[in-house]
């Protein structure tokens, strides 16, 4: 067992040095600091070679006359061939070893990213990312290290290296690995306040909060419905409110399903939209809603508008998006403990709501839904299949399952966050807090930038 891996262990290396080789020769022709160190290196060998002569005299050598010259002369060139030649092969391989390779490797390896045979990953590049300069690239050779088991260890190997880590996803092939962050001095505040200057100027492009690369968004346009989950605290209502008063602000019709009596809700938000208590109240607004979707898609058909954008650029007309939000959908839809009539009408609702999350988009109908708990017995799989767009605040491992069906939640949020989310795709971010009153307002008293 030990020989196996100790052989596995010489091919590694054996591949890492050369594949440093590679990149050390290809660097000499990409980077000018490589290519003029490069270059002075062989400057320096030329002239040795030149003056080699003045350096090591073959007479000198043979002082007694029993070699011949020519030997000697020829062994002496020969020589240096050999360390010139020796000198460049690890000059390359020097080019092309990132600054700082081993320490990054034995920080992984102290946090136990490492394959069956002991190996860590290795290194091979560390530069800007092209797109974003705010991202570091690290490229590394994989050694059988699958991107999850990346994901997986995140948080150690952040805190391993001293980064947050933004992405992982595979390099040029499978046994390729890109880590893409930012180090760590950047992370993310524990406080970040909104300013009406944030408000996004496309479409209908919502803000979700300041993440490691600048703001984090969602377009209703596209990703028609949201789910957002988290334990009690993590900060759920106040990202619903961020929300919505969003959608208030870019004229959106705005419904709001708070069966805890609104009391979560100023006076403010009863002025700009309209919030529903009741389940009966509910099920009628959204059997109007449907109707509403129903006559847009004949509006839409007659016109040969594929969506609600199309129909108003070609139209002229100003069909308002329609939201409909709940700010505890277990609330709405938990039929536990209520008598035949309840459970049908809430039957009746959750009918509805699926309707909208299959046909919706199109129309400009869209749902946002916030909950504790979105398991099958309280959110159904057609309309929970619907949502694309999932958001998870702080949770326990099961609750970050089954929101965003993985723990990285759970890993990633620390146990006393507030207001820190992390999306389906992965991206961590720190909501916006708000004053109600003051934004919803508007005018001179507007929240602004402190």
């Amino acid at each position: 067992m030990y020989e196996r891996r100790e052989r596995l262990n010489n091919e590694t290396r054996q591949n890492y040095t050369a594949q440093r080789l590679l990149n050390g020769i290809k660097g000499a022709f990409c980077n000018w600091r490589k290519t003029i160190i490069l270059s002075l290196y062989i400057l320096t060998a030329i002239c040795l070679w030149v003056y080699r002569d003045s350096i090591i005299s073959a007479h000198e050598i043979n002082t007694l006359g029993l070699i011949p010259y020519s030997v000697i002369d020829g062994f002496i060139q020969i020589s240096f061939l050999l360390v010139m030649a020796i000198g460049l092969f690890m000059l390359l391989i020097l080019l092309g070893t990132p600054f700082g390779s081993k320490s990054t490797r034995d920080n992984l390896l102290r946090v136990g990213l490492k394959n069956h045979a002991g190996e860590p990953p290795l290194l091979l590049y560390k530069r800007k990312d092209k797109k974003d300069k705010r991202l570091m690239v690290l490229e590394f050779l994989a050694n059988g290290i699958s991107p999850s088991d990346w994901d997986d260890k995140r948080a150690n190997i952040e805190t391993a290296l001293n980064i947050h880590v933004v992405k992982v996803e595979e390099g040029i092939n499978k046994r390729r690995v890109l880590l893409y962050a930012v180090p760590a001095k950047n992370g993310l505040s524990k406080l970040v306040h909104w300013n009406n200057g944030y408000l996004s100027k496309n479409a209908f492009e919502l803000v979700l909060g300041e993440g490691l690369l600048g703001k984090v968004t969602v377009n209703l346009s596209k990703i028609p419905h949201l789910l957002l989950g988290g334990s009690t605290g993590s900060g759920k209502s106040v990202l619903l409110k961020l929300l919505l008063m969003q959608c208030i602000k870019k004229g959106a019709d705005v419904y709001l399903a708070d069966f805890k009596g609104g009391v979560d809700f100023p006076s403010v938000w009863h002025k700009k939209c309209r919030i529903i208590i009741e389940q009966k109240e509910l099920s009628d607004l959204l059997t109007e809603i449907e109707n509403q979707l129903a006559h847009r898609r004949s509006m839409l058909l007659k016109a040969r508008c594929v969506n609600i954008d199309q129909y108003n650029q070609e139209t002229g007309a100003n069909l308002q998006r329609i939201i409909i939000a709940c700010d505890e959908v277990a609330e709405v839809l938990d039929k536990t403990g209520l008598d035949k009539d309840k459970k049908m009408i809430i039957s009746e609702i959750e009918s509805k709501l699926s309707t909208i999350a299959r046909l919706g988009r199109a129309f400009g109908i869209h749902l946002i839904l916030s909950t504790q708990r979105p398991d099958a017995t309280i959110l159904s799989g057609q309309i929970k299949n619907n949502i694309d767009y999932r958001i998870c605040g702080r949770a326990d491992d099961v609750l970050s399952k089954i929101i965003l069906d993985n723990t990285s939640a759970s890993d990633q949020i620390p146990k006393d966050a507030q207001g820190r989310f992390l999306t389906h795709d992965k991206v961590l971010f720190q909501s916006y807090l708000f004053d109600e009153v003051e934004v919803l307002e508007g005018g001179a008293r507007a929240w602004t930038k402190r």
